[in-house]
């Protein structure tokens, strides 16, 4: 059986953590270096960093507090934001990054994905998706979800898939940052539509809603939350031992 992973994610803008709703209005948290820290000692599986402004800015993600923070993890680290071209793989990846995830860079130039995972490995490359409705349709969302592509999201990452994508994280604009619970509709037609691991993210507000995640959609491999890990709402040590006692496998 598949180990379940927890996952913090780390948003960053102008070298701090910030967190925000339906990805709109965000305030400042903590430093991604000390917080970083403490999820590696507090039996996180992984984490993720996103240089959040990286893109709509038009520059490169912000090394030097990369650096500090992969120096201070011990557990698999993902980074993304301004990742458009192998240069930027190649920097991140020098800086400590095991995973790179690429979002508004591969819309711009859909081939990046498949000349990255041809130089670094499938394993390497993470597609992160911003998704939302429009008009009953799933569509992808670039710029940090500020741009409506009008891309139909399931057959955008199937084509990253096929092109050698690892990894999906999805996530769900419409319930970012609401904690009413995990976008289980957006999620399962992702799951049906690919066969690699596919990660939540997005709406997560209680230990409960990881429990009907992994039981409802089995097929999910990861849980991504932010703002209810950063300020103390739920014990990641906490919420393993609770997935455990349901019966989902987890790595305590």
């Amino acid at each position: 059986m598949i180990t379940k992973r927890i996952i913090p994610c780390l948003d960053v803008r102008d070298g701090r953590v910030v967190k925000g709703v339906n990805f709109l209005d965000l305030r400042d948290v903590s430093s991604p270096v000390s917080l970083a820290e403490f999820y590696s000692e507090c039996g996180a599986d992984e984490l993720v960093f996103y240089d959040i402004t990286a893109s709509c800015e038009d520059r490169s993600l912000f090394t030097d507090i990369l650096r500090q923070t992969a120096e201070r993890v011990f557990i698999p680290l993902t980074v993304g934001g301004g990742i458009r071209t192998l240069d930027d793989f190649d920097r991140v990846l020098k800086c400590g990054a095991d995973k790179v995830s690429v979002n508004s860079g591969a819309i711009a130039n859909p081939d990046l994905i498949y000349h990255a995972a041809k130089k670094y490995g499938d394993q390497c490359v993470v597609l992160s998706v911003d998704m939302k409705r429009v008009d009953g349709a799933f569509h992808v969302f670039a710029k940090g979800g500020r741009e409506d592509t009008g891309i139909e999201a399931i057959e955008w990452i199937k084509r990253g898939v096929a092109n050698g994508a690892g990894e999906i994280v999805v996530n769900s604009i419409d319930t970012d940052g609401v904690k009413q619970g995990f976008d289980l509709e957006m999620l399962d037609a992702v799951c049906q539509a690919v066969n690699v691991p596919v990660i939540a993210s997005g709406g997560a507000g209680s230990m409960e809603d990881f429990v009907t995640l992994f039981q409802t959609l089995p097929k999910v491999d990861a849980g991504l939350a932010a703002s209810i890990f950063h300020f103390g709402e739920v014990d990641i040590k906490e919420l393993k031992q609770k997935l455990a006692n349901e019966n989902i496998n987890v790595r305590l």
